[in-house]
């Protein structure tokens, strides 16, 4: 019997170590969590991570610092690994000459974001991979993005010549560059802070310096590769509800649906890619990140809550549907990122062949053939990207079919085709959970919860509420991860406790608004910069790095001071706190004179001007069928509003004083703490705040 069990017991390790892959190389990322860090850790390059040890052994050995950032889903990341980073001939001279580190962006924004900033000063683009030579004391001389093989070889030798025979040039420039890194903001961007007031003249400006720059064939902003930039859209939602500037409305649909239409929208699993390669949406970089897709679900929500666009429910439904299918944690928290590759090809898992479509479709291929631009040599690469490329009542009518009877065919048909795409090798996943990226989906998710009210929605986005409370917020402190005891950035905080702000006016929970209040008060404590009314994008508490940086403008994420504005000022108003709401303004004061001259990058900022150019309504309801008038309140496009509702009157702000006429629901609209005539009548209530 014991012979028995240790044959079966030497059988099974042997099985067991033959399933386990052989790994040649093993560095020191083996011991990261990041899935981006582990990806290379059987490179032959003796990476290290970002940290005291790394740092400390550039300066004992006196070699420079290779410091190379990405991310988990990055397609030009995984391309220079591949040709270079798996090289042993490469790997032998960046072992030799340099002490080599590798930043998960995700993990340390903080540290891309000084070295992306040092790399613009430099002159050179930005992007991902990011690769940065550093002295041994952190400071940037060189710098690039993606370099071909023989390019990376010949430039790694250069950079050690010159460290070795120029060093007192190379240190000249570093000191140089970092000096530039270390320049205050108000110096570099004369910001002034005198009004945070912009005129009517000066946002009709902003906006005007927009228009030249729209694509009227294809929506958005004319230039490739195309962003989203869903702040920039947000702006012109908010600008055409104060303006009534119909050509604004008419550029946003537009834009909206083009997006939604292309092949940046992954029509058969929802959900958005990164951004396109081309000036029509049409060849996406097929890597699927959380933050897009949770700010995408506000923009689609805003733009439905304008024109009631069936195309922009679907959106957000299918959005939706995707976010719980494939980004959920059982925890109630959503994962980072979907990789762009699979297989090692980029998009494999979501393009198709002509007679796969066929297939799936049978005999209602000409009509799905026709809907999305699947053509027998393919749209892309000899393969289809799926795109929509005529209108759906067009080919209703083309076809004989009702729109009713022409949507069930393409759902019919989405089904099928998911049920068959999930049959391949799925692209890989970043299971982080990322505190800031959770709070701009938990903000979409909310706002998308408003504009249709789906109770599914609901229920995603309150066990998202209760997973960010409970497992990212530590005694008083944010965390940007769930697992690991590190303080989230800016970014996180201001993403979090926007949401938590949106997350009160749809479901009057009061716990989120105090908790809103409780993280903005550490931020005020670890991230305010007193002398330029700014904050820095790490804690006073976080490791020091060559530069701490204040981040101002507004990109495929709005930048966290703009979000942090928006946050004093509408929870200052919540909460009556006028020294808050003050803040607030002294920032957008801080960047006003900037934004008539660059809205692109200051649209978020320039959205907050708007609202504060008129005063916003404080709109509180109490009574029996208080949450059902603030849903169908929410329903509607209002942008600057701050709502508040109870079911019974209360002493609490803003409830006290506020009583129930003749024992109906009550509404009181407010302007500057100053009330109008309640009223009873959602319809009364609107004729007040268009007042």
């Amino acid at each position: 019997m014991r012979i028995w069990l240790l044959t079966l017991v030497l059988i099974l390790a042997c099985h067991h170590k033959r399933d386990q892959p052989m790994h040649e190389y093993t560095n020191d990322l083996i011991h990261s969590t990041s899935p981006y860090l582990l990806q290379h850790a059987h490179n032959p390059v003796n990476w290290q991570e970002w940290g005291d040890e790394a740092l400390e052994r550039a300066k004992k050995e006196d070699k420079p610092i290779l410091v190379s950032i990405g991310y988990s889903s990055c397609h030009w990341c995984h391309v220079m690994e591949k040709e270079s980073f798996e090289d042993t001939a490469v790997a032998k001279i960046m072992n030799e000459y340099f002490i080599n580190i590798k930043v998960d962006r995700e993990e340390r924004p903080d540290v891309d974001q000084v070295y992306m900033d040092a790399v613009h000063a430099m002159g050179l683009q930005g992007g991902w991979p990011l690769n940065v030579f550093l002295t041994p004391d952190q400071k940037p001389f060189y710098g690039g993005t993606y370099f071909p093989k023989q390019g990376w070889v010949n430039l790694l030798i250069s950079i050690n010549e010159a460290f070795e025979k120029n060093r007192e040039k190379i240190n000249e420039s570093a000191e140089a560059f970092t000096q530039n890194l270390q320049a205050k903001e108000s110096e570099k961007y004369k910001l002034e802070g005198t009004s945070h007031q912009l005129s009517e003249d000066e946002i009709d400006q902003a906006y005007k310096k927009l228009v030249v720059k729209f694509d009227k064939v294809d929506g958005g902003i004319k230039k490739s590769p195309k962003f989203p930039m869903p702040s920039v859209w947000q702006f012109l939602a908010s600008y055409y509800h104060q303006s009534k500037n119909q050509e604004a409305l008419k550029h946003l649909v537009f834009t909206l649906e083009k997006i939604t239409d292309g092949g940046i929208y992954d029509h058969v699993g929802g959900g958005f890619a990164r951004y396109s390669v081309d000036e029509e949406w049409h060849v996406p970089h097929f890597e699927k990140m959380l933050y897009d897709n949770g700010q995408l679900l506000s923009l689609y929500a805003a733009g439905y809550k304008l024109t009631q666009n069936a195309k922009f429910k679907r959106t957000i439904l299918e959005t939706v549907a995707w976010l719980k299918r494939e980004m959920l944690d059982e925890s109630g928290g959503f994962y980072s990122a979907l990789d762009a590759d699979s297989e090692g090809v980029e998009g494999k898992f979501y393009v198709w062949s002509y007679d796969e479509i066929v297939s799936l479709a049978d005999d209602d291929a000409s009509l799905i053939s026709a809907y999305y631009d699947v053509q027998e040599v393919g749209n892309w690469e000899g393969k289809n990207v799926l795109r929509v490329v005529k209108s759906e009542q067009e080919l209703a009518e083309k076809y004989q079919l009702s729109i009713e009877s022409f949507y069930q065919k393409i759902d019919a048909f989405k089904g099928k085709a998911l049920t068959e795409r999930s049959k391949r090798i799925r692209p890989g996943l970043d299971h982080k959970i990322i505190a800031g990226w959770n709070g701009l989906t938990l903000a979409g998710l909310v706002e998308s919860y408003q504009a249709l009210q789906d109770s599914t929605i609901l229920k995603l986005a309150t066990n998202n509420a209760a997973f960010i409370k409970d497992r990212l917020i530590k005694d008083g402190q944010l965390n940007r991860f769930p697992d690991k005891d590190m303080e989230g950035f800016l970014e996180d905080y201001a993403a979090v406790i926007q949401a938590f702000i949106k997350y009160y006016e749809t479901t009057f929970d009061r716990e989120y608004l105090e908790l809103a209040g409780a993280l903005t008060k550490r931020v005020e404590e670890v991230f305010y910069d007193e002398s330029e009314n700014l904050f820095f994008f790490t804690s006073d508490q976080s490791a020091n790095l060559i530069a701490r940086k204040k981040e101002l403008f507004d990109n495929v994420i709005p930048s966290s001071n703009s979000m942090i504005a928006w946050n004093l000022v509408h929870l200052g108003t919540h909460l009556y706190d006028d020294e808050m709401i003050q803040k607030g303004k002294s920032m957008l004061a801080q960047v006003k004179n900037l934004i008539p001259q660059e809205p692109e990058y200051l649209s978020n900022w320039a959205a907050l001007s708007m609202e504060l150019a008129d005063s916003f309504p404080e709109i509180v309801i109490v009574g029996p069928d208080a949450y059902e008038v603030a849903n169908m309140l929410n329903e509607i496009f209002i942008p600057n509003k701050i709502i508040s509702a109870s079911k019974e009157p209360s002493g609490q702000s803003p409830f006290e004083h506020k009583t129930l006429m003749n024992g109906k629901t009550t509404i009181y609209v407010c302007f500057n703490k100053s009330c109008k005539q309640p009223v009873t009548t959602l319809e009364e209530a609107l004729i007040q705040i268009q007042e």
